[in-house]
């Protein structure tokens, strides 16, 4: 039976639709997060996200640049760090950013029994809760490890998935030129970018912050909040 021109352009939309979720789940880009407003009405906007804090080293240093800048962030926290330093985590959601969970100890979630599983993000969210007044609605497995089992499971506690399109892999300290040439070479309208303020020594991170948000403020971008 011949299939109508109408039928046709309706299959090719869909099927163009999948491919590109596809391709996004591909390369770690965040599916499903709604547009900022700027983004929404054309502007160009990319997401700053810190991993691993809080940390009493680098965590204040990150702020203090954040706030010069006027630009807030996403801060996916580790709960035994959020326990251990309260008032940071207190201190980042007071400046305007939004702290989200990233786990209670850092282990690679698809590892994990159910019970394990929800242990590390609940105990998280309280802790988080109980320092911001607000419990996390996204949740950034350590490693960026997702599989569908964590994806299932972590909907089943309410929380969105979220993971990067620019890692610039501060993490190994490759040299501040290194973070700053890696994230504005790659960043583009929309992109999510990986940074740390937690897990070791951020001095590099830190360092590099500035030019990092000039260099985007003077491309004319803006900074969203993800959760």
């Amino acid at each position: 039976m011949a299939v109508r021109p109408g039928r046709r352009r309706a299959v090719g939309r869909i099927r163009t639709a999948i491919g590109a979720l596809a391709v996004a789940l591909v390369a770690g880009v965040v599916v499903g997060v709604p547009a900022a407003p700027a983004e929404a009405a054309g502007g160009k906007v990319v997401y700053l996200t810190f991993d691993d804090g809080p940390s009493p080293a680098y965590t204040p240093r990150i702020l203090s640049i954040l706030d010069r800048y006027g630009v807030h962030a996403t801060f996916f926290e580790i709960g035994e760090n959020v326990a251990a330093h309260p008032s940071l985590t207190k201190q980042v959601a007071r400046q305007g950013h939004s702290v989200q969970n990233h786990s209670w100890s850092h282990p690679d979630l698809r590892r994990l029994s159910a019970t394990s599983f929800n242990a590390q993000v609940s105990r998280t969210d309280q802790a988080i809760r109980a320092q911001t007044g607000r419990a996390p609605k996204c949740l950034r497995p350590p490693y960026g490890a997702v599989n569908g089992t964590v994806r299932s499971r972590a909907a089943g506690l309410g929380k969105q998935v979220v993971l990067w399109s620019v890692d610039p892999a501060d993490w190994s300290r490759p040299g501040t030129g290194a973070i700053q040439s890696r994230v504005l070479n790659n960043v583009r309208s929309g992109s999510v970018i990986l940074l740390h303020d937690g897990g070791g020594d951020r001095s590099q991170t830190a360092a590099a912050l500035p030019t990092i948000l000039s260099t985007l403020k003077a491309r004319g971008y803006s900074f969203g909040i993800l959760c």
